[in-house]
């Protein structure tokens, strides 16, 4: 990763303050959010303003805090900055998708698109960039959890697909490749291979593909849905002879494959 210099942030004054505590008050069933990052009032406001909108929060600064917080229990999400002291975002990114940890927002000042998308083919299920609209973060993370647990409903249903020699169970959340190999797929990848067996051989629209593996505030725009459905097709094409997953030029994309479900 190239050497870059943080820039200097100003926190938007449309966040709401909130007292610097390490972890915010936790509801029944609220989901836990995990917010890592170096910036001690960025922390604190998207802590408070998560908070009040019905989440438990824990902060951390760096990757040791992150880890000896995961060491607690686990948690719905982490919120994860790049520029981290020690041991950078990217990494920590990579090594919780190797771990199949919690879904991951990267958040960071450094807007470029090779950073953005290098973060999602690291694992990242989604990216915003500093600063931001706190209701558009607050968005972010409750399509990101949503889709999580509309694959946990998948998976609760415990259905088994196969197509092209692959073994999709979805009861496992596990993928075998024609050899019988396990294939680690990132909850987004997941999702979107199974939005495409509902749907085979028939072509998605990106916007289709959103509101099935996102959730319908989802921003249409965000190219964050062609990274990880490239992801995907690269850890099926690796495995068989000819594509899995067409595009559709202006249309969409579609699998080609035919679909059996046991």
């Amino acid at each position: 990763m190239r050497n870059c210099v943080r820039p200097a942030i100003t926190a938007p004054q449309f966040w709401a303050t909130q007292p610097s505590n390490m972890t915010a008050p936790a509801t029944a069933f609220s989901p836990i959010v995990l917010v890592v990052d170096d910036d001690a009032d960025l922390r604190t406001q998207m802590s408070g303003y998560l908070s009040q909108h019905g989440f438990t929060v824990a902060v951390a600064a760096g990757a040791v805090d992150m880890d000896r917080v995961l060491t607690r229990g686990p948690v719905n999400l982490i919120i994860l900055d790049i520029m981290l002291p020690g041991e950078d975002g990217l990494s920590i990114c990579r090594r919780l998708a190797d771990e199949n940890g919690p879904p991951v927002i990267m958040h960071s000042a450094m807007g470029d698109d090779i950073d953005r998308i290098l973060g999602l083919e690291l694992g990242a299920d989604d990216y915003l960039p500093k600063p931001c609209n706190p209701r558009e973060l607050l968005a972010r993370v409750r399509a990101v959890l949503r889709r999580r647990e509309d694959g946990r409903g998948e998976a609760s249903r415990g259905r088994v697909y196969q197509f092209m020699g692959f073994t999709l169970d979805t009861g496992r959340r596990s993928l075998k490749s024609p050899d019988g190999v396990g294939i680690l797929l990132t909850s987004g990848e997941f999702t979107l291979l199974c939005a495409f067996l509902e749907h085979p051989q028939r072509v998605l629209t990106r916007n289709q593909l959103l509101e099935m593996a996102r959730g319908e505030t989802a921003d249409v725009y965000d190219r964050a849905i062609d990274v990880q459905i490239s992801r995907l097709r690269r850890k099926l094409h690796s495995c068989v002879e000819g594509d899995v997953i067409q595009t559709y030029r202006g249309s969409g994309y579609m699998l080609e494959a035919r679909v059996a479900r046991l």
